[in-house]
């Protein structure tokens, strides 16, 4: 496996497989590993010739006051899985590589950003779209796969990659759980041992809201309370936001007549989780 640091050597890589018929298949990540990312790996060596794993804590969509110092790394670690996978080449840029001195041109994708975690992280999504726009710029992919936990992420890349006519194919992958549900997530290394049934909660509260969809109800109010009332109870939780939105406008709505995202942000102590599911369909 190749390992690059430095954008214009991942430039060359590229063109040179390309020059040779290779399809390129990438999967961005922040590091830190865990099966849900390595899910999404082995997706991306059925879909291309060549696979690419970028791993890099992108500070952009880090708000001074978030987690961006203590955001779990283990780069040897990472390595090792993506040799065990298969990966052709990872790529680990610093972050003067990404943004050098006098870097000011962002990426901002407008509408499909202003709810849900946009509203909560009003630079996230700016971050975001410009770290994978320069990612896409630097490894050059035919395809590239996103995990469907972050769903808003992946609406807004595919919207982004509509919007400026990228030749990128975007795949979502499905949710990769714990054993007992628990989305899986770097952030999860967070949480104690006695937060960890409370966690629990929002698998749960997708499982009742699911059930009552397809039992007939499709009021959004009488749904988002039992998610709300599952998500409370015993204590130990603070929603962010529990909402039912459209899945390409992730505008909110008020009765289920389609598919439908119901979307979770929850703070568990000090970690803040996200999950979702898609109902109605």
């Amino acid at each position: 496996m190749r390992i690059i640091e430095n954008i214009a050597e991942m430039q060359r890589l590229a063109d040179a497989w390309r020059a040779q018929g290779e399809r390129i298949a990438f999967v961005p990540t922040m590091g830190y590993l865990h099966e849900g990312h390595l899910s999404l790996l082995r997706t991306a060596r059925q879909l291309g010739t060549r696979s690419v794993i970028s791993i890099f804590v992108n500070p952009a969509q880090f708000a001074p006051t978030e987690d961006l110092a203590s955001y779990p790394r283990a780069l040897d670690r990472d390595l090792d899985f993506c040799v065990q996978i298969g990966v052709d080449a990872a790529f680990v840029p610093s972050a003067s590589e990404m943004y050098p001195e006098g870097f000011q041109t962002y990426v901002e994708v407008t509408g499909v950003t202003k709810n849900l975690c946009g509203a909560s992280r009003p630079i996230f999504f700016r971050g975001v779209a410009t770290v994978v726009s320069k990612l896409f710029n630097a490894v050059k992919p035919h395809t590239a796969v996103f995990g469907q936990k972050d769903f808003q992420q992946l609406v807004t890349i595919r919207r982004m990659v509509k919007d400026l006519n990228l030749d990128i194919e975007i795949v979502g992958h499905e949710i990769v759980r714990e054993k007992d549900g628990l989305a899986m997530s770097s952030r999860n290394t967070y949480l104690k041992a006695e937060e960890r049934p409370i966690a629990l909660r929002l698998s749960r509260s997708l499982q009742i809201a699911r059930q009552l969809v397809d039992s007939g109800e499709k009021d959004s109010k009488k749904i988002l309370k039992a998610v709300n009332d599952c998500l409370t109870a015993g204590g130990g939780a603070s929603i962010d936001y529990a909402k039912l939105c459209d899945t390409e406008t992730i505008e909110e709505i008020e009765k289920v007549e389609g598919p439908t995202l119901l979307a979770l942000a929850v703070w568990v102590g000090k970690t803040r989780l996200i999950d979702n599911c898609v109902l109605g369909r």
